[in-house]
């Protein structure tokens, strides 16, 4: 299953066998399993690699100047995180944190450092296209944080979970919770948006499962 996760990435689409074992070399990749709950960065804590989680979810977030938890990010498989602390190497208040059992692959910047050679500049090209593609991403979330009511937050964000998905029904990657921090919203008004949208008829939905109606 690894191997299939790793060749939908962006940093290893289209791969070979032979060529994903080069380019695993170079990026000193190590699995690691982590327990839910487990803490894979602590607040200031430096990090060495950035990790491609290959199962499970971590969340990438911050606490604000009152002390609230910002959740940032939330990478599920396939998906990578802390790719630009990685490679500056710079310290940061992020935190992040598996919140299921997860399997993630820590891949070190080390060799993009190193001297000019035909794979390190084929690998600084996907990493760059990698953080291009992170930074499209976080404009989708800079217009649905944009958004001044609950009802166009959420139309912004299952406009873009459609998307994703190529139809009118997905899943989303939270529960209640996590949804109202992606959001920026409280979580009993977030509750009670969504009623009012399934009553409208705008929407269905089951736990995470949902599908737009109009």
């Amino acid at each position: 299953m690894a191997m299939e996760v790793l060749q939908k990435s962006a940093l290893f689409r289209g791969m070979n066998e032979a060529q994903m074992r080069q380019a695993l070399a170079f990026w000193q990749a190590q699995e690691q399993i982590c327990l839910r709950g487990t803490v894979l960065k602590g607040a200031l804590d430096p990090l060495a690699a950035f990790g491609l989680v290959l199962q499970g979810n971590v969340t990438v977030s911050m606490d604000d100047i009152d002390g609230h938890s910002m959740l940032l990010a939330h990478v599920t498989q396939g998906n990578t995180f802390g790719e630009s602390l990685c490679y500056l190497q710079e310290e940061s208040p992020i935190h992040i944190e598996a919140i299921t059992d997860a399997r993630v692959l820590w891949l070190s910047c080390d060799a993009l450092r190193g001297a000019a050679s035909p794979l390190r500049d084929e690998m600084q090209a996907r990493f760059t296209a990698m953080l291009a593609a992170r930074t499209l991403r976080m404009n989708d979330r800079i217009q649905i944080l944009s958004r001044t009511s609950i009802r166009a937050r959420l139309t912004a964000f299952f406009t873009e979970c459609a998307r994703d998905a190529g139809g009118n029904a997905f899943t989303v990657p939270f529960d209640r919770a996590g949804m109202a921090a992606y959001l920026g919203v409280d979580r009993s008004a977030l509750s009670r948006e969504l009623s009012r949208m399934r009553a409208e008829g705008a929407i269905a939905y089951q736990k995470s499962a949902f599908r737009l109606l109009k």
